[in-house]
This record gives C-alpha cells, sequence and structure tokens, in this order.
C-alpha cells in the first residue's frame, strides 16, 4: 500500500534541541544536585517524558523539578533552537505535494507551539498529538493511533520518522513503517539498532524515498 502519511518526531528530528535541552536539565539538576551531572549524564534524559525523567531521580520533588525545567527552557528556547539542514524544505515539499502530515511528540503543547511558530512550519501540519492529549506516551502506539485516526489514515499508510527508539518501536507498535535519523545525538548506530525500515541520512532522503521532486 501507497504511503501518504508521515508522523515526525519534534526534538532531535525536525528541529534541533538537543542543547536547549540538555542545558535545561543540567541547570535543574545542578541546582538540587550541584556539580553532579554532566553533559553525557543527561544524554539518556532525551526522548522519554520530563515528569518519567525527574521521577526516576526524586519522586518527592517531580513537579518543582519539571516546573523548574521548563522556565528555564522556555527562557531559553528562540536562542538555542533550530531546524535541521534539509527539513523545512523537505516538509514544504511533502506539503505541496499532498502527503497528510502530523507530529507526535512526547512535549507538551506549549513548547511544541513554540518550536513550529520559531521555525515557521507550523502551517505544514494538519495534526500535532502531544503529551497534554494521549494517556501513554511512546512507545506505546496510542499517540501514533490518534494522530492517524485524526487523519483518516490507516497504519499501512503510513510512516514515523524519528531520532530515538521510543519513535521507532512506537511506528513498530502502531503497525507503520519506520525511519530513523541519522543525525540523532545517541548516534547513528543506537538508531540503526532498532531496525527502522529506513535510515535518513537527512531529511529530504523522503523526498527521494517517496518520488518528489
Amino acid at each position: 500500500m501507497k504511503i501518504n502519511t508521515i508522523l515526525f518526531d519534534l526534538d532531535g528530528t525536525l528541529i534541533n534541541t538537543n542543547d536547549l535541552i540538555i542545558e535545561s536539565f543540567l541547570h535543574t539538576l545542578n541546582y538540587y544536585y550541584p556539580n553532579q551531572y554532566k553533559r553525557e549524564d543527561v544524554l539518556s534524559f532525551i526522548g522519554p517524558p520530563l515528569i518519567d525523567t525527574f521521577q526516576s531521580i526524586d519522586e518527592e520533588r517531580v513537579e518543582e523539578m519539571v516546573a523548574r525545567y521548563r522556565k528555564f527552557n522556555h527562557e531559553q528556547h528562540d536562542a538555542l533552537v533550530k531546524e535541521y539542514d534539509t527539513v523545512y524544505e523537505t516538509v514544504k515539499a511533502l506539503h505541496e505535494n499532498g502527503f497528510n502530515l502530523g507530529i507526535v511528540t512526547t512535549k507538551i503543547r506549549s513548547t511544541v507551539n513554540m518550536g513550529l511558530k520559531l521555525t515557521r512550519m507550523d502551517a505544514f501540519f494538519d495534526v500535532v498529538v502531544t503529551l497534554d492529549d494521549v494517556e501513554n506516551a511512546k512507545p506505546h502506539p496510542e499517540p501514533i493511533f490518534k494522530a492517524l485516526k485524526q487523519l483518516d489514515a490507516m497504519p499501512e499508510e503510513a510512516i514515523m520518522v524519528g531520532d530515538n527508539h521510543h519513535d521507532i518501536e512506537a511506528g513498530k507498535n502502531a503497525g507503520t513503517k519506520t525511519a530513523g535519523v541519522a543525525w540523532s545525538i545517541k548516534g547513528e548506530e543506537y538508531i540503526r539498532s532498532y531496525h527502522p525500515d529506513y535510515l535518513l541520512k537527512k531529511m529530504s532522503d523522503l523526498l527521494v524515498i517517496f518520488g518528489v521532486k
């Protein structure tokens, strides 16, 4: 069956928020645990919902840690975020060629809207499913099923594109095709190890895969 629907993760896939996320974690953790965390220590925190990460660190202070993280994250957002190479042109071309486009992310909606507006991609996406919209985050298939329902698309007509194992596993769990991005901050071999159907060296590879001129 022909693919007509493309679902994207946001952070680390469409937009480079890695520095923002890392700095937000370090800002927060260094407040509570001075000099205990370095950059490499927080890489594994990229991907899962914030609440899960902070719960694993300190169950008693989850809400205040999340609040501190988000305050810093929002204040520094526009200074530290930009889209990856060829992303804007690719998403624009897919939109113009009639593909259903959606975002499926573990971020909250307010932060997602900031990223889309900053990179001028907000006009291209028909559906945005955020952490606020679901009970179960990726790798559970619920967010993907929700996006597909809103787009009136079937899993076998869709592909999930992401930089993290949560994205690839969510796609497999939902029955879509999957594409991993080689620019994952955790490395190309990391994303390759989850056996996505496609590995993208740059986002414009999607145009070649789907025959878009």
